[in-house]
């Protein structure tokens, strides 16, 4: 299944694949990988190792919150090019995650851009299901002007606390190399593990 999986996603394209669209034969690839779920509760103390690290974002069914603004100008969208999503997940203390949300674009002209959302993930008794927030947004020119050796300083702009809104997030699939979230829209998001030189193997 994580064979077709990724045939699936590879034929889609990297960029088609997180923005919406119409994933048909990937989201049934993927429910059915979360009927045989092998790690039912990731967010159990004897689990949380394997959700550390990061993760390249390789699907979002209903495209992401950078990509679905790019839909809504379709001018600028289509000329911003995205060069790669993913997120690093670390302990943040007792029943808590701290996460980071990333995304390198290439916008016209403006060369090479980081866009960062830093939050953290508490749990109770749900083994599955966090509660998400993000307290600061970041943006870092990496390679302004299309100079790969010269970068400016990370722009941090903390969210205040009365407007940091609180989202749900399910881990609903979960081995060593693939990870599949579900957000409360019915938004599906698959993840691929950095750093792995045969991501999806074989089931």
């Amino acid at each position: 299944m994580k064979t077709e999986l990724e045939r699936q996603v590879e034929a889609l394209g990297p960029e088609r694949c997180l923005f919406p669209s119409s994933g048909e034969p990937i989201d049934e690839i993927v429910q059915q990988l979360e009927s045989i779920n092998p790690i039912p509760h990731p967010l159990s103390r004897n689990h949380l190792p394997s959700l550390f690290g990061n993760w390249q974002l390789v699907y979002a069914s209903k495209g992401t919150v950078v990509t679905r603004s790019f839909v809504s100008i379709p001018a600028i969208g289509q000329a911003i090019k995205i060069k790669r999503v993913w997120q690093q997940l670390v302990a943040g203390g007792t029943e808590k995650i701290s996460a980071s949300n990333n995304a390198a674009l290439d916008l016209p002209l403006l060369g090479e851009w980081q866009l960062r959302a830093l939050g953290v993930w508490t749990w109770g008794m749900d083994e599955q299901v966090a509660k998400v927030k993000f307290s600061t947004f970041s943006l870092q020119a990496t390679q302004p002007f299309g100079l790969s050796n010269w970068s400016l300083p990370e722009l941090k702009i903390p969210v205040l606390e009365f407007l940091q809104n609180e989202a749900l997030w399910t881990t609903s699939y979960l081995d060593s190399e693939v990870r599949v979230g579900r957000g409360a829209t019915g938004n599906l998001f698959v993840f691929r593990r950095e750093s792995l030189p045969d991501v999806f193997g074989k089931v």
